[in-house]
């Protein structure tokens, strides 16, 4: 081989060699690690919002009851089941007297007893005043006689002392007297005593409402408060709104809601926020609120869950950005700019956000500034970017 022929051969290798060495270098620079970061991006739009406040709950009964006995005993009778519905005083349970009937006989007999005890005593406050009047009357007699020395003055004394053993027998009879009267009246009132006792073992319905569970059967036994029957009203049902601390500014009562059934999620249900919980549940970090139903539905059940969406009123004109754009760096939040086609972080002040996607920018952004809002991958500040309609090509799969 000549020397040209190895001149040329060296030629040709080195321009192969280039040209890989270019391919790579092109292939590195735009698909490899080193090429541009691939990004969407967007300018902000002045508008206002209509933010919402979104959270889950259960819905339950505002007015419900526990109806059971106040002492211990054994049901006798239960005359309502689950799914019924009573009035106001109807008449549900009933628990066993065991031996009432038989002690308020007794009571009876006692207060008869003392009755006739009063009557004796009331005639022997009579007889006693009719003798004390006798004795009055003779010591009057013998004291005129007295004066006129027609009788001694030992017989005067002993009609004197008559006097004051007719009297003191007199008060010793208005002291029975008012003695059986406390006996009479202690006596009624032990009777009235248990006949409530009685009355307590007759359950009655503390309102209109509807039988929720049946708690104990005819024979069982149950403790003081331990309900029989468990009762609520329908038309007091509400739900038990559970929302997010960090997402619930604008919470209040009189918030306008927006309800969805488990049992019916085609069809929202109007309601308003009728209280808010002073305590928040500080395990969940969320707030609580009692959110009431415009109409009261018909086929909700207690204890379904529901989802709610309080509309908040429109915010004051805004700039506004996609949540996506947002970021944090280093404790702050904010957004990646395009400064001369190249992205910088620009701390905002962020305001309300909807349920959209939508977020207030209140400060650090001009109307006209192009933000990113999806990038390839994490940004750094003076990173090579490509500015792209979409970051999928039309037609690849997800």
């Amino acid at each position: 081989m000549n020397a040209t022929a190895l001149l040329t051969r060296r030629l040709i290798l080195a321009a192969v060699a280039l040209a890989l060495i270019g391919g790579m270098a092109y292939v590195s620079l735009r698909t490899g690690p080193l090429a541009p970061i691939r990004v969407t991006v967007t300018s902000p739009v002045e508008g206002s919002l209509s933010p919402t406040i979104f959270g889950i709950g259960t819905v339950e009964a505002r007015r419900s009851w526990m109806v059971g006995p106040t002492v211990a005993g054994r049901v006798l009778r239960v005359m309502a089941d689950v799914g019924d519905r009573v009035k106001a005083g109807q008449l549900l349970a009933e628990m066993d007297p065991v031996d009432i009937a038989e002690r308020l006989a007794a009571l009876d007999a006692s207060l008869a007893r003392a009755g006739s005890a009063q009557a004796g005593a009331q005639a022997q406050v009579l007889d006693a005043k009719a003798r004390s009047a006798l004795a009055a009357a003779t010591t009057q007699r013998n004291q005129d006689l007295a004066r006129q020395n027609f009788i001694s003055p030992g017989a005067l004394d002993a009609v004197l002392q008559a006097q004051a053993s007719a009297n003191a027998a007199a008060q010793a009879a208005q002291a029975n007297l008012a003695g059986a009267g406390q006996d009479l009246v202690r006596l009624k009132a032990e009777r009235a005593a248990l006949a409530q006792q009685r009355d307590n073992l007759r359950l009655f319905a503390p309102a209109d409402a509807v039988v929720t569970t049946r708690d104990a059967e005819v024979g069982s036994t149950v403790v003081a408060g331990q309900p029989v029957l468990r009762l609520m009203d329908p038309a007091s049902l509400w739900v038990k709104l559970r929302v997010d601390q960090g997402r619930s500014a604008g919470l209040a009562n009189g918030v306008k809601a927006s309800i969805v059934v488990r049992s019916g999620p085609q069809t929202p249900l109007s309601g308003q926020v009728a209280r808010v919980e002073p305590l928040a549940d500080s395990v969940t970090e969320e707030r609580l609120a009692m959110v009431t139903f415009d109409t009261p539905p018909a086929h909700v059940s207690a204890g379904e869950m529901a989802e709610v969406t309080l509309q908040l009123p429109a915010t004051a004109p805004a700039l506004l950005l996609p949540n996506a754009a947002i970021q944090h760096q280093q404790g702050q939040s904010g957004v990646w700019r395009l400064k001369d086609g190249q992205p910088e972080f620009a701390p905002v002040q962020l305001g309300t956000q909807s349920l959209d996607g939508q977020v207030q920018v209140l400060k650090g952004l001009d109307k006209n500034d192009q933000v990113v809002i999806y990038s390839q991958k994490a940004l750094s500040s003076g990173a090579r970017i490509s500015v792209l309609e979409s970051l999928v090509k039309p037609g690849a799969p997800p």
